[in-house]
């Protein structure tokens, strides 16, 4: 089974909890894989993939420009059904508390449901969920750094281990979905 990881970051903190929900999902025994930057991205690649998480930096409560613009690229593959049923799941990191977290995932899922993908979210009774509460997908607050010159506030370890979560769920529907 293939899934995709797809991701915009600026500063690192998206990029880590990317690369922390590709982990979760590479623990599947049967999952191949794979984590790309949209600047790298090929949206051609999603034709074959059997499950795609993306994600981005909340932006004002919606997603970033970089995101927003591969998106955009996505309309020949919605007018010939080439998404329909896959597993799609998103996350996002926001500077601040309040900072649009709910809103920028489910901006993220729109296009998904357009697509006719399933969305897989993170229910409350997965355990790194259970007091978090994040059930659209992953999102995580990073205060934003007070210098250009401090080190990044990158996600915490609890943080981590939602993205991990949601990759290995997202990596047991898909394989429930599709077992090859």
């Amino acid at each position: 089974m293939k899934i995709i990881v797809v991701y915009d970051s600026e500063n690192g903190h998206t990029e880590a909890l990317a690369s922390s929900i590709y982990e979760g999902a590479t623990s599947h025994p049967y999952a191949e894989v794979h984590l790309q930057h949209v600047n790298q991205a090929n949206p051609n690649d999603l034709v074959h993939m059997d499950a795609i998480i993306w994600g981005c930096p909340g932006h004002f409560g919606t997603i970033s420009s970089g995101m927003k613009t591969w998106i955009d690229q996505l309309g020949y593959l919605w007018a010939q059904g080439k998404l329909m049923n896959k597993i799609g799941a998103v996350f996002c990191t926001t500077a601040t508390v309040h900072g649009g977290i709910e809103a920028t995932m489910l901006n993220l899922i729109t296009p998904m449901l357009h697509q006719g993908m399933i969305i897989v979210g993170l229910p409350g009774n997965v355990p790194e969920n259970a007091l978090y509460g994040s059930y659209y997908g992953v999102g995580v607050t990073c205060p934003v750094e007070a210098s250009p010159n401090d080190p990044p506030n990158l996600p915490k370890a609890n943080d981590l281990a939602l993205g991990r979560a949601l990759g290995k769920r997202v990596a047991e529907i898909a394989f429930k979905m599709n077992p090859k």
